[in-house]
């Protein structure tokens, strides 16, 4: 309530967030240890001198960076998006930042809204290994890659599918997920792998690379790449690559008109259509 008595109108706020993931414990808040959540949250809180808490668009896992993470919060406190960006700019350690704050509509979900999240895993082929200044966020990788066999390995895995064999299984947690892309590209000595789907489960992007890789020093073939999306369960086969190489770069969402109706779609729990079903099959 306000000083006349009545009841403050919530206000959603909507966040974008880089930071470098080295010495966070991941985006969760966990007791006891070093989380972009529980950084963010407590700066927040003392700057609006209320319980803030985040809802994130994807909870990346330990060492993993971001450069286009979204989350959003409610607060009572009113919004001066300018003063907030350079307040907390002073408040956060050096490896986090808020990068943009504005309002959000009261159906604005940053994790259920989201149409699709944009991943890039970056790599050097130099035979020296990575370069000091981006040592934090680029994983050596074997010299002589094989791209061509690499981006026909990946190109088997786009479309809906059940990635079972590429996540760490979460009770009651889905594995089908709709890989929109999944390409990769040289310049020079450097490697980046583009990874884009509506949503993904725990360690998917990580896997999904491990196993390109695999193609690519010759270990493994396209074809068994493609295989794997039969397997039911995640497989020992595949080898996650490090997570200091992987990058949230972007999160898209629907314009406002249709947020409520992405909201009900991601809360419905994503299944393989039936084969020889309907509609021409």
């Amino acid at each position: 309530m306000d000083e006349t008595g009545s009841e403050s109108e919530l206000i959603r706020v909507r966040l974008g967030i880089s930071y470098d993931g080295t010495d966070f414990t991941g985006w969760a808040r966990q007791p006891g240890l070093r989380t972009v959540q529980g950084t963010l949250e407590e700066s927040l809180s003392k700057v609006f001198r209320e319980p803030i808490q985040l809802t994130v668009a994807g909870r990346t896992d330990a060492g993993v960076h971001a450069e286009g993470q979204v989350a959003h919060f409610d607060t009572t406190g009113e919004l001066d998006a300018d003063k907030l960006l350079y307040r907390m700019a002073r408040f956060l350690p050096k490896d986090v930042r808020i990068t943009e704050v504005g309002p959000a509509p009261a159906d604005f979900d940053a994790r259920f809204s989201a149409i699709r999240r944009h991943y890039v895993y970056r790599l050097t082929t130099a035979r020296y290994g990575a370069d000091p200044l981006h040592a934090r966020s680029v994983v050596a990788a074997k010299p002589g890659l094989d791209l061509d066999a690499m981006r026909a390995a990946s190109a088997t895995l786009l479309g809906l599918h059940d990635f079972a064999a590429f996540c760490r299984r979460r009770e009651g947690a889905t594995t089908v997920r709709e890989l929109q892309r999944f390409d990769w590209e040289r310049d020079g000595e450097l490697l980046n792998a583009s990874v884009s789907a509506d949503a993904f489960c725990w360690s998917m992007v990580r896997s999904l690379v491990g196993a390109i890789l695999a193609v690519g020093e010759g270990r493994r073939t396209p074809e068994w790449v493609a295989s794997l999306l039969t397997e039911t369960e995640r497989s020992s086969s595949v080898t996650v690559a490090p997570a200091h190489g992987l990058s949230l770069v972007a999160v898209d969402y629907p314009a406002d008109a249709g947020l409520t109706a992405r909201n009900a779609q991601t809360r419905e729990t994503r299944t393989l259509p039936a084969v020889g079903g309907c509609c021409g099959d």
